[in-house]
């Protein structure tokens, strides 16, 4: 029976390498000579450190796009309040979200039974899978939900005919 799975996951080789890219950027950059500017994943938790608001923005938005050019979808993290760090400056902790989320997969399957097709979409922890017996039912089952907005980036794999 034909089926495929949707899955949300962030490539961490990439996104080392944005994070190293928007690093080495950081420590060329004029306007950042002489800053105590850090920024660090530990597992699925990253710690920027800047001087102040405005430098934290800045280094935000350089991480974004260093994350765009590497192909890694920056709705991924989930930004947390700033707080005051040791001396003068500023800490940010952000956290990095993926799978599906129980709420999220319902609203997925809300959608694809709106559009009653002949599929089976099943829970599997924080991913989905859908099966059906017409190849045209789950391609039509994709673009469905390819435009529902979950706030995450969301693939499709394993499709098998």
């Amino acid at each position: 029976m034909p089926s495929f799975d949707v899955i949300s996951k962030i490539s961490y080789p990439e996104f080392d390498n944005a994070l190293a890219n928007c690093l080495r950027e950081i420590s060329n950059r004029f306007d950042f000579k002489g800053l105590n500017i850090s920024i660090e994943r530990k597992d699925k938790i990253i710690t920027t450190l800047a001087p102040d608001e405005l430098k934290l923005k800045q280094v935000n938005e350089l991480l974004q796009v260093h994350l765009i050019r590497r192909k890694v979808d920056p709705r991924f993290i989930t930004i947390k309040n700033s707080e005051n760090a040791a001396g003068s400056s500023i800490r940010q902790v952000s956290e990095l979200e993926e799978g599906i989320s129980q709420e999220n997969a319902k609203k997925i399957i809300a959608e694809i039974k709106k559009l009653k097709l002949k599929i089976q979409i099943k829970i599997q922890g924080e991913d989905l899978r859908a099966e059906g017996k017409k190849r045209d039912d789950l391609q039509e089952a994709m673009s469905a939900i390819s435009a529902v907005d979950i706030g995450l980036p969301i693939e499709f794999v394993n499709f098998r005919d």
